[in-house]
């Protein structure tokens, strides 16, 4: 089966997803004695959970890598409930707009390089959803951005046209 047999999810699939992932943080929270209020969306073909709660009570997940690792459970029991693959995306506490404000420096800061006579500048290993974001941003920016390498190691590579 190639990725054109694979049909787009719906937005009431996408719906659907978000449900489930709401439901399955839910869970956690109570678990964790966290009160948070949850947020659907469904944009760019990708369903969105926002988490925010009054307090400090969310501070400790909202580190980068928890988030991630959050994601990455909150996929795997969406994808086992629903038998699909989930392109899920999570944001705790304003993480995301955090993270994109420090991967815009990183890129600003790869850019400084250039600036200064190099032919390229390489940012250090992210996930997909990161990358996807400096890709974004790079394009904002009038530059070329490519991804290199596999799994963990996977890099984003930026330069001029």
């Amino acid at each position: 089966m190639t990725e054109q047999d694979v049909a787009e999810p719906t937005v009431s699939d996408l719906e659907h997803e978000g449900d489930v992932a709401a439901d399955f943080i839910e869970g956690l929270l109570d678990i964790a004695d966290i009160d948070g209020d949850l947020t659907l969306d469904v944009k760019q073909g990708r369903a969105y959970v926002s988490v925010e709660a009054e307090g400090d009570g969310l501070r400790l997940l909202s580190a980068p890598d928890t988030v991630q690792a959050l994601q990455e459970l909150t996929r795997l029991a969406v994808q086992s409930s629903t038998g699909s693959f989930s392109r899920v995306i999570l944001d705790v506490a304003g993480s995301r707009d955090a993270r994109r404000t420090q991967l815009e420096r990183l890129v600003d800061s790869a850019v400084a390089k250039l600036d200064e006579g190099a032919s390229q500048a390489s940012l250090p290993s992210m996930s997909s959803y990161e990358r996807k974001l400096v890709h974004d941003i790079v394009a904002e920016r009038g530059l070329i951005s490519e991804s290199y390498g596999d799994g963990p190691t996977r890099h984003t590579v930026i330069r001029r046209h």
